[in-house]
């Protein structure tokens, strides 16, 4: 099979016309992210997302041009030419490398997937044939691609980075390590200028057929490794979903350029946050995903604390860890080890627990990193495990977060108790005890937003954040509630102010202008 990729030249005016027909007949078939779940179903429409496809084929054995078009570009199976031409403009299509005929019949050339952006926009993601993320096969391909030079389409990280990343509008973004082009032409939609690289000169060519077949217009794509790219260039936001799996280097030398570095242990992500501050403008953020290792009688956040640049704010989450067992079976899968044979396969399956213990590693960290060039002389640092759900996208959180960050550390106790703050939204009350007990054991406050934080809190604190409604300063509340419970209004106005700043500091809080919400923009307003 061929391994030439289709053309899409948005400079050249018929082969942009030429496109844009494609993307209408895509679009008047309804081969969009809605069009698929209304034909395939809910269960289908999952299980293609975990890349089984028997559900699929079941739902597409009719001649309608969806159908059609799901067997092409997503099941990748062959299509006769007749039902195809219902569908398609074929001959363009041909033409310009998205098809190739044989016989009576014709096949795609690429992964086209459906892809719906943040405000509702119809899009479509190029990849590799064979390359659906999520399968527990592994990652196949399909021809006679050089399986080290295979370029992934959209899954799980691609888009909980994309959920995360802050969208304020910016002048330049770039998008290091761009893959099929899913950060870039969301950047596309918030910054004037986006660039993309790629260390995989296949990648760079799939990243401009996504942004051409979904209507983003151009990216400046360039070839290179890590920020070699752009040398001395600076950037409003950059983002990266890198090739951060932590592997052994493979005995022929060769390795899977969409997911493994080419450095040892999690040194490539490590490298990538410290060199990120010299690309990054003031106030620019940088956010990407990564691996790190957990390492023998080393503490991971104080690993994590140790990358963060001079002169960065940073937000580190740790979303999840494996020990190096669950960690090495993951990897092996996708790389398609187990159909290799038990005796090759133990004998990888070793070299990634020799690579490991040789690193004193016990376990590998997945998770988030944020950093915000505040130029800070003391830098706000904060690394943190949290696992459980949250609601994307997060953009906006990370903004408040770091809003908050910025209060707390121009604001001493003295200016804490004078501020005024509000309780956020969405914030509720849960009181824990024994059925029946006259009071609650405990009282937790829980957000229903965002990160979905919970956070035990005394009496004083349910009560204090229960009233916060920016009427009134913090100093003045806690001596009404000293009036109430008969405390000491002295004493408590000293216990409380740490308390407080917790409260801020995770997002149950968020201070506002003297006289509530209506009376001035405080942090996140």
């Amino acid at each position: 099979m061929s391994t030439h990729l289709p053309t899409a030249d948005v400079q050249d005016p018929e082969s942009h016309d030429r496109t844009a027909r494609l993307r209408a007949a895509l679009l008047a078939a309804a081969f969009t992210a809605d069009g698929l779940l209304d034909l395939l179903g809910a269960s289908a429409y999952a299980a293609l997302a975990r890349s089984e496809t028997v559900p699929a084929l079941r739902a597409t054995r009719g001649d309608s041009p969806l159908e059609t078009l799901v067997r092409l570009f997503l099941l990748q199976r062959p299509v006769e030419l007749r039902r195809a031409r219902t569908a398609l403009p074929v001959a363009e299509c041909l033409a310009d490398g998205w098809l190739v005929q044989d016989g009576d019949e014709v096949r795609a050339t690429v992964d086209v997937r459906p892809y719906g952006g943040p405000e509702g926009q119809d899009w479509w993601i190029v990849s590799d044939l064979g390359c659906a993320v999520g399968g527990a096969g592994g990652i196949r391909g399909v021809g006679d691609v050089d399986r080290s030079e295979l370029v992934l389409g959209v899954g799980g990280a691609s888009t909980t980075l994309a959920g995360i990343t802050v969208r304020r509008p910016v002048t330049k973004a770039l998008d290091l390590g761009t893959g099929s082009g899913i950060q870039a032409l969301h950047a596309a939609q918030h910054a004037t200028r986006v660039t993309g690289t790629d260390l995989n000169p296949r990648a760079l060519r799939i990243a401009a057929l996504t942004l051409a077949l979904s209507g983003a217009g151009t990216a400046d794509l360039r070839e290179g490794s890590l920020f070699e790219p752009v040398a001395g260039e600076t950037y409003d936001l950059i983002v990266s979903n890198p090739p951060f799996v932590i592997s052994p280097r493979p005995a022929d030398g060769a390795r899977l350029t969409y997911r493994d570095g080419g450095m040892g242990g999690d040194d490539l992500c490590r490298t990538l946050v410290q060199q990120s501050a010299a690309h990054l403008n003031d106030g620019g953020y940088c956010q990407l995903l990564a691996n790190w290792q957990h390492v023998a009688g080393e503490e991971w956040h104080e690993r994590l604390r140790s990358w963060v640049p001079r002169g960065c704010d940073a937000w580190i989450v740790q979303r999840e860890v494996q020990d190096i067992t669950q960690y090495a079976e993951l990897w092996l899968r996708d790389a398609g080890a187990h159909r290799a044979g038990a005796e090759a396969y133990a004998a990888q399956y070793d070299a990634w627990l020799d690579e490991f213990e040789a690193r004193k590693t016990r376990a590998v960290g997945f998770g988030w990193i944020t950093l915000r060039k505040s130029g800070s002389d003391s830098p706000s640092v904060t690394v943190e495990e949290w696992p459980h759900p949250v609601e994307q996208p997060l953009g906006e959180v990370v903004v408040r977060h770091f809003e908050r960050r910025d209060y707390l550390r121009a604001t001493d106790d003295a200016a804490l108790l004078a501020g005024h703050f509000r309780l956020a939204d969405e914030v509720v009350q849960e009181q824990v005890g024994l059925p029946g007990a006259e009071d609650p054991e405990h009282v937790v406050l829980r957000q229903n937003r965002g990160m979905r934080r919970a956070t035990k809190v005394d009496t004083v604190g349910a009560g204090f954040a229960g009233v916060c409604d920016g009427s009134l300063p913090a100093g003045r509340i806690l001596d009404a509630i000293a009036q109430l419970v008969g405390e000491d209004p002295v004493l408590l106005r000293d216990r409380t102010p740490a308390s407080i700043r917790t409260l801020v500091e995770q997002g149950f809080l968020e201070p506002v202008a003297a006289g509530g919400p209506g009376a001035g923009v405080g942090v996140g307003d």
